[in-house]
């Protein structure tokens, strides 16, 4: 699990990002696109509300930090509604460092090896969380 100091580093390096958090998003589907332009298709051609809800969604999960077990419904079912989307688990490894890439660019020299690390295992937990919700709606469709 995640340790108190982790979610300091994660919390504090995020309270960085949300006054840059529209240059953030833009920074964020650039690079996406720019290392999975095949992924480009599952996105509405109009970003604006995406780059919203991923804002949203990555200030949701931080803030919920200290209470995992709380938050891991709403990541599941997160997971689930990206199955309908078109996600695969070969888009988790690719989004998780878009967001390290991303982190480090709007950072900078912010963005040390600590925090670098606490975010890793953030994300790993909620890829981790996504993936069985996921997975686990895949099971629901195919019982159908």
């Amino acid at each position: 699990m995640l340790t108190a100091h982790e979610i300091a580093l994660v919390r504090l390096s995020f309270s960085r990002v949300v006054p840059i958090k529209t240059a953030f998003a833009d920074l964020f589907y650039d690079r996406l696109f720019e290392v999975a332009p095949t992924v480009r298709v599952l996105f509405p051609p109009d970003l604006h509300e995406q780059k919203r809800k991923l804002m949203t969604m990555v200030a949701t999960a931080v803030g919920a930090l200290n209470d995992l077990p709380g938050l891991i419904p709403a990541v599941k079912d997160l997971g689930a509604r990206h199955v309908t989307y078109g996600a695969t688990a070969a888009h988790y490894d690719v989004v998780g460092a878009v967001l390290l890439w991303t982190l480090e660019h709007a950072l900078k020299a912010e963005f040390t090896p600590d925090i670098r690390a606490a975010w890793t295992k953030v994300y790993d937990v909620l890829a981790a969380t996504m993936l069985a919700g996921a997975a686990e709606a895949v099971q629901l469709q195919a019982a159908e």
